[in-house]
């Protein structure tokens, strides 16, 4: 009896979550679609998204934001932030994680999500992992964003690894980028949110979400030959971290 009023509540609090993400979105739709129709609007959009949409999840799911930061970015620089991926709270976590706005780089299934898809899709660059092309418009698009004056996330991974894993093998494009516009790595550590809200449907509960901002990793003269060491850098700093924190 007492694992079944477990995995109700579970599921119950998994139904709220999908509530909190949608209730900011129908009472602000019309501010969000107003500050996508323009580049020149995206900060607007962004301190929608970071105080209030993201606030807003994850105080009514229970898990507050713990940031610690070694590091800070500078205003009028830009950075490639990235970070390990277990759950749905990273997207809101990043956002909290950083004052600075950023664009997503990911992928295009999630364009899918009711509601959330229509906004993602206007103002993420969304990636088809399968077409080269898609890979080749990336590559124009955060060039573009980045004149903009705008930062660029991407979890690294490529997608949500097993459950077991600590940290799965980084793919290439975060740290090619990075070096291709000579922009720091912003590596961050999200010990919490597969703890807190994993994929599976049977587990989870609120509780803290702690984050560190580790050191930045700069990629100042170094040739996109050097792409792959720069990738293992990050992976190892933050598989340790991580190992440090299970």
């Amino acid at each position: 009896m007492a694992k079944a009023l477990i995995s109700l509540g579970r599921f119950l609090w998994r139904i709220w979550f999908y509530i909190l993400v949608t209730l900011p979105i129908l009472v602000f739709g019309p501010l969000l679609l107003l500050f996508t129709l323009s580049e020149r609007t995206y900060a607007q959009f962004f301190w929608l998204a970071r105080n209030i949409w993201a606030l807003f999840i994850l105080i009514g799911m229970g898990c507050i934001p713990h940031i610690k930061r070694d590091e800070r970015m500078e205003r009028g620089k830009s950075y490639m932030l990235i970070a390990n991926h277990t759950s749905m709270l990273d997207i809101m976590l990043m956002l909290r994680a950083s004052r600075h706005p950023f664009v997503f780089v990911g992928k295009k299934e999630l364009v899918k999500i009711p509601i959330f898809g229509f906004f993602y899709k206007r103002v993420c660059i969304m990636v088809d992992r399968e077409d080269p092309r898609s890979r080749s418009a990336v590559y124009r698009r955060v060039k573009k964003r980045l004149a903009g004056g705008l930062n660029i996330c991407i979890f690294p991974e490529g997608g949500v690894p097993e459950e077991s894993l600590v940290l799965d093998r980084f793919k290439d494009g975060a740290f090619k980028m990075a070096i291709a516009h000579q922009i720091p790595i912003v590596p961050m550590s999200f010990y919490d949110c597969k703890k807190r809200f994993p994929f599976r449907w049977n587990g989870g509960a609120p509780g803290p979400l702690r984050v560190r901002v580790h050191p930045f990793i700069p990629t100042a003269g170094m040739q996109d030959t050097e792409a792959s060491k720069l990738k293992e850098k990050a992976w190892q700093l933050l598989h340790d971290s991580l190992s440090a924190k299970q």
